[in-house]
Parts: C-alpha cells; sequence; structure tokens
C-alpha cells in the first residue's frame, strides 16, 4: 500500500528539536521571540517539534560557538535531558561554529537556511523546482566542506601541492561545482523558455498581475478564489514552490493572467533567491502586484517589511501593488476592522476562504489594469512604505 505524505507524516517519528536564538542589540525582546515561533512553525512544518527553547542577550554572535562557550556547555545538558535529536539555530552558522557546536553537542546541529532548504526540498515537486532546490543546497554546503580550503584546489603543481594527489574533500568539491555548473545551465533553459512563454502572452495584450506575499498568508487561497481553481493548499508555509498561471475575469468582461508565487518569509536564504530566480521572474515581469497580508495576524507589519526586501532584492519595490488584507473574517468587531483599514488605508480587506471583498478586490484590480489608470492611494515598498501578503501556493505554468 502507497502511502500518501500526510500519512507517511502521522506514521513517521517526530523529532524532538531545541530551538537557540540570540537577543542583539536593537532588537526588542518580542521580535526575538516572534523569530523563534517562526522557526518553530518551520520545524513543525519539516516534521520536528520543538520541546525547549533557549534565548541568550548578547551583543554580537560569538565566532566559535554563536552563543557563548557556557551557554553552549548549558545547552549540551540540555539536549541529554531532553533527549533532543536536533539543534536548530535562528541565524546562519559559520561551517567552524557548526563544526564546533557539534563537536561539544554530540547531537546534529542545522540552522534556519538549512532548515528552510530542507523544506523546500520536500515540497519540491516539479523538475524545475527539485532543480532549483538542489542548486541552493549545494551552494549552501559548498563552502562549508572540512579542509584545509584553497591549499588543496591548486592542482597545477608548485609548493605544497606535491603529495599523494587530489584529497577525498577536494574530489568532492570538485563534483559539486561540476553538478552546480550543470544545474545552473538547466536553470537558463528554463529561464529561455519561461521568457519565450511571457512573450507569447505579452502579444496577446494580456496583463500579467502576481500574487506576491509573507509565506502562509492565503495567497493560494485567494488565487483559487479569484481564478476558480484547486491549487494545493495547506496550513503549513510553503506548501508547495511552483508558479501557477490561470485567467482571471474582470467585472468589465474583460480578463487579464493571474500568477501565484512561492511564498516569502524573514531570513529567506540569499542562495535560495538566487536558485527560484526563473521562478519569481513571473512577479519581476508583472504589470501589477497583489500584496496578500494575513490580516489577522501580529506580526503582519514585520511580514510586510520581509516581503519588501525580497522585492528590493528583485528590483521591483517601485511596481504598481495592491495591498489586499486577507483573513478579515477572523477579526472580530467593526472597529478592529476600522482600525486596521485606518493604518492601511488604500488597502482592500478580504476573505478569500468566505468570499468577502472579492467583488471590490476584483474592481480595484481592473481600475489598474484596464488602461493602465492607476486606481486611489496604492502601496509601494520604496521609501518605506506600507505593504502586505498572503501565503504561496502553485502547481505548473499554464494559461488554462
Amino acid at each position: 500500500m502507497k502511502l500518501t505524505g500526510g500519512e507517511l507524516a502521522l506514521r513517521l517519528p517526530t523529532e524532538r528539536a531545541i530551538a537557540v536564538g540570540l537577543e542583539l542589540p536593537g532588537t526588542e525582546w518580542w521580535e526575538t521571540e516572534d523569530s523563534i515561533d517562526e522557526l518553530s512553525e518551520l520545524a513543525a512544518t519539516a516534521g520536528a517539534e520543538v520541546a525547549v527553547r533557549l534565548i541568550q542577550k548578547r551583543t554580537k554572535p560569538d565566532t566559535a560557538y554563536y552563543i557563548g562557550k557556557g551557554k553552549a556547555e548549558e545547552l549540551a545538558i540540555l539536549v541529554i535531558t531532553t533527549h533532543a535529536d536536533l539543534v536548530i539555530f535562528d541565524d546562519e552558522l559559520s561551517s567552524a561554529q557548526q563544526r564546533n557546536l557539534e563537536r561539544l553537542l554530540k547531537t546534529k546541529v542545522i540552522d534556519r537556511t538549512w532548515l528552510i532548504l530542507d523544506i523546500f526540498a520536500s515540497r519540491a515537486a516539479s523538475k524545475e523546482g527539485k532543480i532549483q532546490v538542489e542548486l541552493a543546497q549545494l551552494s549552501y554546503l559548498l563552502p562549508r566542506l572540512i579542509g584545509k580550503g584553497t591549499a588543496l584546489s591548486r592542482l597545477g603543481g608548485g609548493v605544497g601541492t606535491r603529495g599523494p594527489g587530489e584529497t577525498k574533500l577536494e574530489v568532492d568539491r570538485r563534483r559539486i561545482r561540476k553538478r552546480i555548473s550543470v544545474l545552473r545551465k538547466e536553470l537558463e533553459g528554463i529561464a529561455k523558455r519561461r521568457g519565450l512563454q511571457r512573450s507569447n502572452r505579452s502579444k496577446s495584450g494580456l496583463p500579467l498581475v502576481s500574487i506576491v506575499g509573507y509565506t502562509n498568508a492565503g495567497k493560494s487561497t485567494l488565487f483559487n478564489a479569484l481564478t476558480n481553481s484547486e491549487v494545493f493548499v495547506e496550513d503549513k508555509l510553503f506548501a508547495t514552490l511552483d508558479p501557477t498561471i490561470r485567467r482571471c475575469y474582470l467585472p468589465s468582461g474583460s480578463f487579464i493572467l493571474l500568477a501565484d508565487t512561492v511564498g516569502f518569509i524573514r531570513k529567506l536564504p540569499h542562495d535560495l533567491i538566487a536558485a527560484f530566480r526563473a521562478t519569481l521572474e513571473e512577479a519581476t515581469h508583472s504589470d501589477l502586484l497583489i500584496h496578500v497580508v494575513d490580516a489577522s495576524h501580529p506580526g503582519k507589519d514585520d511580514h510586510c517589511e520581509a516581503v519588501g526586501e525580497v522585492l528590493k532584492t528583485l528590483d521591483i519595490a517601485d511596481r504598481p501593488i495592491i495591498t489586499c488584507l486577507n483573513k478579515i473574517d477572523l477579526i472580530s468587531g467593526s472597529l478592529e476592522r476600522e482600525r486596521i483599514q485606518v493604518e492601511h488605508p488604500g488597502a482592500v480587506g478580504v476573505s478569500a476562504k468566505t468570499g468577502e471583498g472579492l467583488d471590490k478586490l476584483l474592481a480595484v484590480i481592473s481600475d489598474m489594469v484596464d488602461g493602465g489608470k492607476p486606481y486611489g492611494n496604492y502601496n509601494t515598498v520604496a521609501g518605506g512604505r506600507t505593504f502586505y501578503g498572503h501565503e504561496n501556493n502553485g502547481n505548473h505554468d499554464t494559461d488554462k
């Protein structure tokens, strides 16, 4: 009998994890707590349960152990007493930090970057998604291979290079570099195919509108509601990775092409952004962006900042944007709704789940794209102005 992914996850033993973070100068304690909360959600998505949290207040990360040596020894005792299977750090660790921690803790040590990459690897379904994840993982691993570094890389001879020949380390490095080169060429081919698809779509004169936002904000639910599609939706971070494009009919009787893109997150690994650039190019070539924000989430403002940073990286922060406050059905009381609306003027409140506000959103989209006329107070991220988002999900490129 073949098990589905969900059934398999239920039958596999859940790993016990310890989440570790730093409270640095200029960071409020609640910001660190929120980041650890999100790290716990990421761990749950990957199949681990955070049993204990450890937060240390420091002026800067320790170069050897990330946390101080004393706190690291305290963590080692915690690993034993809680029977933890792994320790997850809330920031990216250097190869030296990870090596020192594994020796001291005598258990598996990973950082936020590798945790996100692991989730992406488990979620990748299409060939393109798998290629992008593998490229990001190899780019992350290459500088972390343990060895003597560049001295072993000079294979042409000379002082310090004579001896038994290539070491296993250098062979591993050479294989990884070769594989990275192959994957990049494959992604270049994917980017070219996407370019041809975009060229064909642009000839039709149809506007391309992309949904962007923080992961698990409800992007795909909104996408399904606006296009009558059945893109996979799950209440987990990064439910799916591949972009989807569908027709979306407007009140005027015309239609646009609506794209659902991968969700964003705080501290999104740079290697991942680079690897998924081919996917994110759908957003870079859009005429309009819909930034979906979970209006019911207490950290929505931080989520908006994270999305804004990614859009700046993609050089599209100044693109016309409609702020879409999703999940307003979860906000109780008219006064609270009015307060949120006042804080985010020009935003459109909707509930993708119940359908509330979708007609207004479609009307705003229609006003923005028909004849290129801007609507009201639309927002951009440029200059730090307000912005907002929803969860990612998708399958494959199609214009059905």
